[in-house]
């Protein structure tokens, strides 16, 4: 094993001496700690200011360092307070330094006088750094008058302290028994579980009853204002749906009026249908089956193109085309009665679809907007 330049003498006993400095009398730091008896250190010290000695009133600059004798003279608060006691090197003038941590600085004690070198920020329109004097109106720290004045100790006695003793009264209280606790919340959670097994099953229910989507989400049926958001949705789509179907009929009635114009002013124009299909007009050609018997039964050209101006309007009709006109609006009316008449069965339809007709619960938003496209899709 590597030795450590240690000998251990034979009369050496380790629970007597303790260590091999104090079996031969010397101290750790050596001859620093020649006047340690006296609580002295001696360590390096370095000015920390510029300084004239009170002695030779030599010049001595900052930054010269000296073995100075460190000893603790006191304490502010935690912070103990040093002094360094210096011997000039161009004298035998002692001079001696003190830490002052109350204004984080250092302040000459005696036996020198320190070159005045600091900038004043309050000469320069700003604040002093170290202000101890107090006769002046120094403004008080908020904090300081808080922590010193009585209404803190109102404000406990009046509101802090009984807070304090109803919290500690409650977690006593719910602490007290900690089983029937248990057991309570575990038959709650057991509770509301059920409840929330039941009301999903009775919305996959309805989903399933109408249809619906999987991810839609119904309406609570003890949730009145969701109840009249949903049925003020389902109001609106059925407004919708009833002027859908309105405007519906009303195209369907002028698309069969159109239609019957167009088969009298055909039937009644024939010659210049014929001139204007074989003069290479973009024509369409559209063969009907013939509805009378005295009717022709050519096949009717009818012209997308810009009609014809003839003089067959200008003529009145004759006793077969008047015939033939009251024919075509008897067929006209016939079809709006069918049309009327599918759209009331799609309106059926669509009431047959509505949870609310039906005294089920209502369906948010997106069920609502469906109505017209299922009549859509069943017409």
């Amino acid at each position: 094993m590597q030795g450590f330049n240690k000998y251990y003498p034979p009369d050496y006993d380790g629970e007597k001496h303790k260590s091999l400095n104090s079996y031969r009398g010397k101290h750790a730091l050596g001859d620093r700690a020649r006047k340690i008896e006296q609580g002295i250190l001696i360590t390096r010290f370095e000015l920390p200011f510029n300084i004239w000695c009170g002695g030779c009133d030599a010049h001595i600059g900052m930054g010269v360092r000296y073995n100075a004798e460190k000893r603790k003279v006191g304490s502010y608060y935690t912070t103990p307070i040093y002094a360094f006691r210096c011997k000039c090197h161009l004298c035998s003038h002692w001079f001696e330094i003190r830490t002052d941590p109350q204004n984080t600085r250092y302040v000459i004690e005696y036996g020198a006088r320190q070159k005045v070198e600091d900038w004043n920020p309050e000469e320069n329109g700003g604040y002093a750094v170290h202000e101890n004097d107090s006769s002046k109106n120094a403004p008080l720290d908020p904090l300081q008058s808080l922590e010193k004045s009585t209404t803190q100790e109102e404000n406990y006695i009046k509101h802090a302290k009984p807070h304090l003793e109803q919290l500690q009264e409650l977690s006593a209280a719910r602490s007290a028994d900690p089983y029937a606790l248990s057991v309570r919340l575990r038959k709650t959670f057991r509770t509301d579980k059920h409840a929330a097994l039941r009301v999903k099953a009775s919305d996959d229910a309805v989903r399933e009853r109408y249809g619906l989507d999987a991810n839609l989400k119904l309406v609570d049926a003890n949730d009145a204002l969701l109840r009249e958001e949903a049925k003020a949705g389902w109001e609106d789509g059925k407004r919708r749906l009833v002027e859908e179907s309105t405007k519906k009929r009303l195209e369907d009635a002028h698309s069969g009026v159109l239609s019957t114009s167009g088969d009298t002013s055909s039937s009644s124009g024939a010659g210049p249908s014929r001139i204007a299909s074989s003069s290479g007009s973009r024509t369409v050609s559209i063969q009907s089956p013939p509805k009378h018997k005295h009717h022709d039964s050519r096949p009717i050209h009818k012209t997308h193109s810009q009609a014809h101006k003839s003089s067959t309007r200008s003529t009145p009709l004759s006793r077969p085309n008047a015939t033939v006109s009251r024919k075509d609006q008897a067929h006209s009316a016939k079809s709006k009665a069918v049309s009327s008449l599918a759209a009331t069965l799609a309106a059926n339809s669509a009431r047959k679809l509505d949870p609310f007709a039906q005294g089920g619960i209502g369906i948010m938003g997106r069920s609502s907007s469906k109505l017209p496209d299922l009549v859509a899709r069943r017409q």
